[in-house]
């Protein structure tokens, strides 16, 4: 038993904020008995319980979400979305590897478009590619290794030096970089509505509906303020917030991030943001993201902040000179919104999923890549629940988070690597 708590923001997702305004679903209420009940209604509990239906398409499924939709952790990302992976060695093992992986991002990609194209929705995507930038020494040295594994990959991709950067995006900041055509862009608030409003009807959506006490089974409890549910099978997919209830406190790390979009601006101002659609990532972890967001807006997401969100005052001035020092012509220009959002790290860049107990099941650690990645373990879930079948080739491709050293140590050593890294990323940031 115990009390489950979710990430609370305090600012609204300017994500959300460019959108229509949306009516949330109904709120639980009453006794019910079902036999999939799915904690979070993120891309990860979407994608197990579309799965769910699917394969199992008469069994009750309940989907409770603690807050309301497209307010979430799913619509607070930069909007990038990858059927590839260029983090890979280049020895022959590796290369079937990469193999693998690249087949389990299409898969997870896939799910989402034919979702989008099932619910007859949009969500902004573009086929834009990506742009991994460099404005440092070292990180002209990611640049360049990045590079090396295209080329082994056969990826296509091109060498961007400090002019095509400048007339790719307008900024004249970057030393270098790499242009894989492989990627898109979108809007994670669009998407996540999308998702949430198309689902079948014979699959219950709660909205602010947070979970506040949880008893495993089978069949296990899961109650909130209003409601309470028996359920024979239960999904956590609340990523790194399943610590809160007791379940892999060893092997995750809750992540605040941060991230503003621009006012509108005009279309003067607008032809310094270089080409229609593009998004850079930064050669360096902690270094700055940046992105065009629709015709007119800026993204710039930036800064990290272990267990809790930082001041937002302190935030906006922050992302505001991220934002000037790389369009200085634009130091007229503020940022309308500005937001927080949590992600999950594990120590060795794996995620933490399958069976945590006799009818309970999760999925955390997506490390910064939940739209696809999150998408394909919420359907490998719902597979290994209905069929028993162990999911091989996910669990060869990612394996399992390993241990992370308990507090007071994780916390130490999280603010010492990250002041190290801070240095090392320098212009980066």
């Amino acid at each position: 038993m115990g009390r489950f708590t979710y990430p609370r923001y305090d600012d609204r997702c300017g994500w959300n904020a460019l959108l229509p305004k949306r009516m949330p679903r109904p709120s639980a209420q009453g006794e019910h008995r079902v036999k999939y009940a799915i904690i979070g209604g993120g891309y990860t509990g979407l994608a197990a319980a579309r799965r769910l239906h699917t394969l199992d398409p008469n069994a009750e499924i309940a989907v409770l979400e603690a807050t309301e939709i497209g307010e979430g952790s799913s619509a607070r990302n930069s909007g990038f979305a990858s059927q590839h992976d260029l983090k890979l060695d280049l020895s022959g093992a590796q290369l079937v590897h990469a193999d693998t992986l690249n087949a389990c991002l299409r898969e997870g990609f896939g799910a989402l478009t034919d979702a989008m194209e099932q619910g007859g929705f949009t969500c902004e995507m573009q086929h834009t590619g990506r742009i991994t930038a460099a404005a440092t020494p070292l990180g002209v040295e990611k640049v360049e290794g990045i590079v090396s594994r295209a080329k082994t990959l056969g990826v296509v991709h091109r060498f961007l030096d400090r002019a095509a950067i400048r007339k790719a995006t307008g900024m004249d900041y970057y030393q270098c970089g790499i242009a894989i055509d492989e990627g898109h862009l979108l809007q994670p608030a669009a998407l996540i509505r999308g998702l949430a409003d198309t689902l079948p009807k014979a699959i219950a959506l709660y909205e602010n509906s947070p979970v506040v006490r949880f008893e495993a089974g089978p069949p296990s409890i899961v109650a909130t303020a209003q409601a309470r549910f028996l359920a024979d099978h239960v999904i956590f997919a609340t990523n790194a917030a399943i610590k809160n209830f007791g379940y892999w406190r060893d092997r995750l790390v809750t992540i605040f991030t941060f991230a503003g979009l621009t006012e509108a601006l005009d279309s003067q101002d607008a032809a310094h943001l270089g080409d229609p659609a593009w998004g850079v990532l930064p050669s360096h972890r902690l270094g700055t993201t940046l992105r065009r967001a629709g015709k007119n807006r800026l993204l710039v997401r930036s800064l990290y902040a272990y267990e809790k969100p930082l001041d937002l005052q302190h935030v906006h001035n922050a992302l505001t000179s991220c934002f000037h020092r790389r369009y200085p012509m634009l130091k007229h220009r503020r940022l309308e919104h500005v937001w927080s959002g949590t992600t999950a790290l594990t120590m060795n860049g794996a995620p933490r999923w399958g069976k945590v107990v006799e009818g309970v099941y999760g999925a955390a650690g997506c490390n910064g890549s939940g739209i696809v990645k999150g998408t394909l373990l919420g359907q490998r879930l719902a597979n290994l629940i209905v069929t028993g079948q162990p999911q091989t080739d996910v669990e060869n491709v990612y394996g399992q988070a390993n241990w992370v050293a308990p507090e007071p140590f994780r916390s130490i050593g999280f603010h010492a690597i990250s002041a190290v890294e801070r240095r090392k990323a320098g212009l980066e940031m």
